[in-house]
């Protein structure tokens, strides 16, 4: 039964289709599989089958993934409610477009990853203050800022990653909240995001979020 539910929900998936994967979902619990078996063995193999594609070159596409990692989160936000046992949160994560930038769906995109990983995710939405990402960082005990920037000038700009690096050197934080940042600019020059001081910059939603959990890591290790 649950390798039915596993095809039909890949199948529903990869046509995008939102409704259908959580029908399937719903179908699925009312038939008796556990809430911790629709996550673990079908919501997180589905996005990381789709990972694989992605970074294999399969004929896969951004709508594709974009959908996969809504669905991956929305299903995975519904079934935690249903856990016997609340699981274990893996990391907090802060993120959000840098200031001056209005763009969101790279941003999008990994918070859906992150979520369906049981990362814990804050967006602060777009247009955001290096002391916004900083203040809420601290405030949540989260392990990484996330700064995406769709812009050149915004990627580079003194009040983004640049000033959020700042922030947490003068606030002692560094060892503390790891720098991560994303977006059109870095893919152009891969050498930028140490030029805004950043820990480590992800190409995609796809590498970031393992560079995301590989910061966490550092961070508690």
């Amino acid at each position: 039964m649950l390798d039915d539910v596993i095809k039909a929900y890949n199948e529903a998936v990869l046509d995008t289709d939102r409704a259908l994967a959580l029908q399937i979902v719903a179908d699925a619990v009312a038939q008796g599989i556990s809430p911790e078996d629709i996550v673990f063995k079908v919501v997180i193999p589905g996005l990381d089958l789709m990972v694989k594609a992605i970074s294999e070159g399969f004929d896969t596409n951004l709508a594709q993934h974009f959908m996969t990692s809504q669905i991956a989160a929305d299903v995975s936000e519904r079934m935690l409610v249903l856990f016997k046992t609340p699981p274990e949160i893996v990391g907090q994560v802060i993120i959000g477009t840098a200031a001056g930038d209005l763009h969101t769906l790279g941003k999008r995109i990994v918070i859906g990853c992150l979520k369906a990983q049981m990362i814990e995710v804050t967006d602060l939405g777009v247009n955001v203050s290096a002391e916004k990402f900083v203040n809420e960082a601290v405030a949540r005990k989260a392990q990484v800022i996330g700064v995406s920037a769709m812009m050149v000038h915004t990627a580079r700009s003194e009040n983004g990653a640049l000033k959020v690096r700042q922030l947490l050197k003068e606030r002692g934080l560094e060892h503390k909240i790891k720098l991560v940042v994303g977006g059109a600019p870095f893919r152009y020059d891969p050498e930028l995001y140490k030029m805004v001081g950043a820990d480590a910059w992800a190409e995609n939603g796809v590498s970031a979020l393992k560079v995301i959990m590989d910061c966490i890591k550092g961070v508690k290790a």
